[in-house]
Formats: structure tokens, C-alpha cells, sequence
């Protein structure tokens, strides 16, 4: 008899390393140290820097408080797994800067306060009332965070439009065609 394959789909980008990963070591229930996984610290920090675009450890350490303190888990504790994924969001937008980290941690924080309200949407005692505070709030942090996106998009591709303008003289009889027009191939 033969075993299914429950092996994951192959990503993409098959080039990709997994995500850089924390383990979560709990001092108290607000703040947390944080540890590679595997106990290789150096390539575990570098990687963390590339994750970030950075090469400042203070940068590191503060955006990793900050991914800490968005990702607490229902019960009030810090969530290792909310962590590893904001960790994996931050690392497919691959920062080139801190100011492109900074945004790509809002954008991941964002993302898991939304999803976090979009949960509390489906509480059984919830009111009418209750639903609607929840679902314009979910509403607003998703928006918020397509807002995010895009000002990634323009702070990477530049904000300039490109509109050209021609002036067009059709002189009496003539004719003009305005719009995008598509040549056919003649096949006579």
C-alpha cells in the first residue's frame, strides 16, 4: 500500500529560502525573547537584517518588538505563530531600506489586527450592534492596508504618471480616429 503524498505544492518561486523564523521564550505575558529556531544565531540574525533591508540592530530589535506586540495571541500572551507570519509577510516584500521595513511591519501588523477583528465578528453572544463596530473596523484596517500596498508601489516605482498629449488638426472633410487602434493583418 502506498502513502499519499501530503507533501506542501512547490511555492513559485522555488528559489526562495522559507521565511526567517523566531523561537519565542516568554518572560513575561507582554514581553518575550526571542531565539532562532535552530540555535544559529549569526546566520539567524543575518537573515533576519536581509528580512528587514537593514544592517542596524537596533532596527532589528525594535521592529521585532513592534511584530511582537501586534501579534498576542486571543488569550493575552505573545503568539509565535503571529510572529513567524508577520515575519513571512515582511520577508516577500522584501525591503531594500528601514523605511520600506517600517511600512512592510505596519502592513504585517495591519494585517493581524484585521484578521483578529474579522474573528471576534463571529462570536455567538454578539449583538447587531457589536457585528457592525466589527465589520467597519475590519473594513477600515483592510483598506488601510491596501493603502499600505500601494504606497510600497510608489515608494519603490516612483509616484510620476506619464500622460502624453497630442494635438491633432483635421482639416475640412477629413477624419480622425481617436483611441487606441490595432493593425490587422491583410490576408487576401
Amino acid at each position: 500500500m502506498t502513502k499519499p503524498n501530503n507533501s506542501p505544492a512547490p511555492a513559485a518561486r522555488q528559489h526562495r529560502l522559507p521565511p526567517v523564523r523566531v523561537k519565542v521564550f516568554r518572560a513575561d505575558g507582554k514581553i518575550a525573547r526571542v531565539h532562532p529556531p535552530d540555535g544559529d544565531g549569526k546566520n539567524w540574525w543575518r537573515r533576519l537584517n536581509k528580512a528587514l533591508g537593514t544592517t542596524s540592530s537596533d532596527f532589528v530589535n525594535a521592529s521585532l518588538f513592534q511584530i511582537q506586540s501586534a501579534s498576542r495571541s486571543p488569550w493575552g500572551g505573545i503568539s509565535e505563530l503571529s510572529m513567524n507570519a508577520a515575519l513571512a509577510m515582511i520577508e516577500a516584500a522584501a525591503p531594500k531600506d528601514e523605511i520600506e521595513a517600517a511600512l512592510a511591519v505596519q502592513m504585517a501588523a495591519c494585517h493581524v489586527a484585521a484578521m483578529a477583528v474579522l474573528a471576534k465578528m463571529d462570536v455567538a453572544f454578539a449583538t447587531e450592534r457589536r457585528i457592525a463596530a466589527f465589520g467597519s473596523a475590519a473594513a477600515r484596517l483592510m483598506r488601510a492596508y491596501a493603502t499600505q500596498v500601494e504606497v510600497l508601489r510608489r515608494l519603490r516605482n516612483g509616484g510620476q504618471q506619464f500622460v502624453r498629449v497630442e494635438h491633432v488638426h483635421v482639416n475640412d472633410g477629413g477624419q480622425a480616429v481617436i483611441g487606441n487602434l490595432k493593425k490587422q493583418d491583410s490576408q487576401d
